[in-house]
Formats: structure tokens, sequence, C-alpha cells
């Protein structure tokens, strides 16, 4: 599944990040293949916002259907 699909509440592990600029970008907010994630936060036409890390971070759902996840129990 992407990322855009998570459920509010739900813990997802990053399995793959886009290439290229998208990529370095995500590496330096601590986001990297691996990565356990919560998703905090869905606007309907907005961003998603992540928990990461004792950190927010919101993604607008373009990038975020980029981003293969896997849903994991919390």
């Amino acid at each position: 599944m992407t990322l855009d699909q998570a459920r509010v509440g739900s813990v997802v592990r990053i399995l793959s990040l886009p290439q290229g600029q998208h990529r370095a970008q995500f590496i330096r907010l601590g986001l990297s293949e691996g990565s356990r994630v919560r998703c905090a936060q869905r606007f309907r036409l907005g961003p998603l916002v992540l928990q990461c890390h004792r950190q927010e971070i919101a993604l607008g759902h373009q990038l975020a259907r980029c981003i293969e996840v896997r849903e994991e129990p919390a």
C-alpha cells in the first residue's frame, strides 16, 4: 500500500521512497526505508501529518502516493 492510504492512528513501516531530490529531503528529516511512522492526521484536501522521532512532518497527497509502506501493529 502507499502512504496516502494510511489511516489516522495507524503505524506503518516505510518500504521504499521515491528517488531523487525528494529522497534526500526525507533522509534529512530522518525518514528512510525501515522507519516506523504514525499517521497523526489527514486533511481531506490537504496534507497527511506523520509523527516520527518526536517530530511532526506534513506531506502532500501526491508525494505520499510515491511512498510504499506496510501497516504494523502499534
